[in-house]
């Protein structure tokens, strides 16, 4: 099957062009739906035939080159269309074609009756057919075509419902926000791609892992390389201090948060630097900015988190702090650690954000949790679902987020320091916290919606995808055993991704050696953590219902900042935006548009009615005049030729 996975590139692509071009024509939801869907689950099934078909083969024979043409040659560059069949690209297709297909199915409930069905669906299988080009490209240029591409897609879904109001905005503003942050992001990735090829003289990553692990390049070279790769990857991954269009990216369709700002997109940051492992690695300097970054990103995200109201946004910083996880993984040199929380987090923040879906279908569009409760008893499958995710995103044992999060928590102390795991764990303890604050107000207490709402259980096409995720989000970090109890296997996961990231470990050469009690100790830690958090929300929430009004009213100051988040969106307006719309308005329109441009163009024209109104005065109609004008013409003419001689 391996040489089939062009196959799960081109099948999107597909999708989007048969409902894109005949959707409209087609109407009928059912037929779209499968052609969405379908060819999204025949990619999985392609990924998974390589994935086993490459784990039959030897560790030293498991990367293949799918080439399909030549696409640019010119003086030393050759890109070519061409796909990298490898672990890593392996498990980032499972995943996304995997969670895509669930999401896929889910959308056919969910958005059932919208007048744009079929517009919905090809742009979900754009939004796929980008994202493998991403994560299966075999060069720099192929994956920057699919990174551009998920770019796209996400300002055509965050504002699919364009004439509906988000917030004080539009859903039009919140895509226009995402996009133009975005190519913020993107313009230091493409400066990261111009230095990769002045120093290489290649954009293939074979050619340039390559000669990254053997060259003599002087650490500051590769400093500018990692420096303007990751500024992409704060862009397209929502870390500090790029981070700001994921929550408003919120203003989509809920199955457009699951996929993309939750289980695919916001990940290609965090597979870009994984994949270029090796140039981060010979830049510790950027490791270390990684680390803090992400470290720091993940507390800040997490505090604004406990405050809100909204159920998407509360799932929204909640994306934006497991993300800083992963950031503070790859920081720290463990590589797997990070990609492996890539897949749990896809398991359950999809579960989370589909099961938000689901509230939100039976509330009739209500988002505000404060005017939810009780729920529990109006949709059980809903709520068995939702509570499997949160306990794994708490980080409760056996739960898949418990494996990924202790490891990545694990390393940052081992390849790190004690206080990135402090922040971390206190983060972790956060993370509880909010999101059992969401389940009790959400489906737990009394009831505190109106007469008019009728809560009820969503149909099969919506349920079976959560039941799916939910199973995924028990078992799926069973995939990842630490090796303090999987014994002499080792962590498989780890295991599978360690010849991708082989040379980086070697130039890295930084895991320490800490006792196995040790790693007992601190796992145990962040679990009573865990559970007190989920046991004071309880009491919060549910035992004693004036404690967060109080709590609010004696912290006001700090509340209200947290609730705003920081105000850092009205920093943003105020120092950028503001000036920029001000500058633009003030020196490019009226001065250099109006003044200059419009000046010289007006002006142009001013000067040639000016001489044309004095020739104008010669063309007098009377042919004597003209008679005379011939003959002084003449008679010029012939004493410039008799002086001349």
């Amino acid at each position: 099957m391996t040489h089939l996975i062009y196959l799960t590139v081109l099948l999107p692509l597909a999708g989007f062009l048969i409902n894109g071009l005949f959707g409209s024509k087609i109407k009928n939801e059912k037929v779209i739906g499968i052609i969405g869907s379908g060819t999204i689950g025949l990619s999985f099934l392609i990924v998974l035939g390589a994935f086993f078909q490459t784990l039959a083969l030897p560790v030293d024979q498991r990367q293949t080159i799918v080439n399909l043409f030549t696409w640019l040659q010119a003086g030393g560059l050759n890109i070519n269309i061409a796909y990298q069949v490898d672990q890593l690209s392996l498990v980032m297709a499972l995943i996304v074609t995997g969670v895509g297909f669930i999401i896929h199915v889910y959308s056919i409930g969910y958005m059932h009756g919208d007048k744009s069905f079929w517009r919905f669906f090809s742009y979900l299988n754009l939004f796929i057919f980008a994202m493998m080009n991403l994560i299966m490209s075999d060069n720099f240029v192929l994956l920057f075509l699919g990174w551009e591409g998920v770019g796209l897609c996400s300002y055509l879904l965050i504002g699919f419902w364009y004439d509906r109001k988000f917030e004080k905005s539009t859903t039009s503003d919140a895509a226009k926000k995402a996009f133009i942050v975005n190519r913020i992001g993107d313009f230091g990735f493409l400066l990261g791609m111009f230095l990769i090829y002045l120093t290489f003289g290649s954009l293939n990553f074979n050619d340039v892992f390559a000669k990254a692990a053997v060259f003599n390049i002087p650490t500051s070279t590769f400093n500018f390389i990692a420096l303007f790769l990751f500024i992409g990857a704060t862009g397209k991954s929502a870390q500090i201090p790029l981070y700001v269009w994921l929550p408003d990216a919120m203003a989509g369709p809920t199955p457009v948060s699951a996929l993309i700002h939750a289980a695919t997109m916001v990940t290609a940051g965090v597979y870009m630097v994984a994949r270029c492992s090796i140039i981060f690695a010979s830049a510790p300097a950027i490791m270390t900015v990684i680390a803090i970054i992400g470290v720091l990103t993940a507390m800040f995200a997490a505090t604004v988190g406990l405050v809100q109201n909204d159920i998407k946004k509360v799932l929204a910083y909640s994306t934006v702090s497991q993300l800083g996880y992963m950031f503070l993984a790859l920081g720290v040199g463990a590589f797997s650690a990070g990609i492996f929380h890539v897949m749990t987090h896809a398991f359950f923040k999809a579960l989370l954000f589909l099961g938000a879906g689901s509230i939100i279908h039976a509330m009739h569009d209500e988002q505000n949790i404060q005017h939810y409760g009780g729920l529990k008893k109006y949709m059980p499958v809903t709520y068995i679902t939702f509570l499997v995710a949160a306990l794994a995103i708490s980080g409760i044992p056996p739960f898949s987020g418990f494996f990924s999060k202790d490891e990545i928590l694990w390393f940052s102390f081992t390849n790190g320091n004690i206080t990135y795991w402090f922040i971390g764990a206190f983060t972790a303890v956060l993370t509880a916290f909010y999101m059992f604050r969401l389940i009790y107000l959400t489906f737990e207490g009394k009831e505190r919606f109106g007469h008019d709402k009728h809560p009820h259980e969503s149909p099969k096409v919506m349920t079976v995808p959560l039941i799916t995720l939910a199973v995924l989000s028990l078992i799926g970090g069973f995939i990842g055993i630490p090796t303090l109890f999987s014994g002499e296997h080792g962590n498989r996961f780890e295991n599978w991704l360690e010849p991708i990231f082989a040379n980086a470990q070697t130039k890295l050469a930084m895991f320490g050696t800490h006792s196995q009690s040790q790693e007992i100790l601190f796992m145990t830690i962040t679990f009573m953590g865990a559970v007190a958090a989920i046991l004071l929300a309880r009491y919060m929430y549910l035992k004693n219902t004036e404690a967060p009004s109080r709590v609010s009213k004696k912290f006001s100051g700090l509340y209200n900042i947290l609730f705003n988040k920081y105000f850092v969106d009205e920093a943003y307006d105020a120092a950028i935006v503001t000036p920029i719309v001000k500058g633009s308005e003030s020196i490019l329109w009226k001065i250099a548009d109006n003044k200059l441009i419009d000046g010289a163009v007006n002006g142009t024209a001013s000067l040639i009615g000016f001489i044309s109104k004095g020739i104008r005065k010669i063309q007098t109609g009377v042919a004597q005049f003209y008679a005379l004008m011939m003959m002084l013409g003449i008679v010029i003419a012939l004493f410039w030729i008799i002086l001349s001689l």
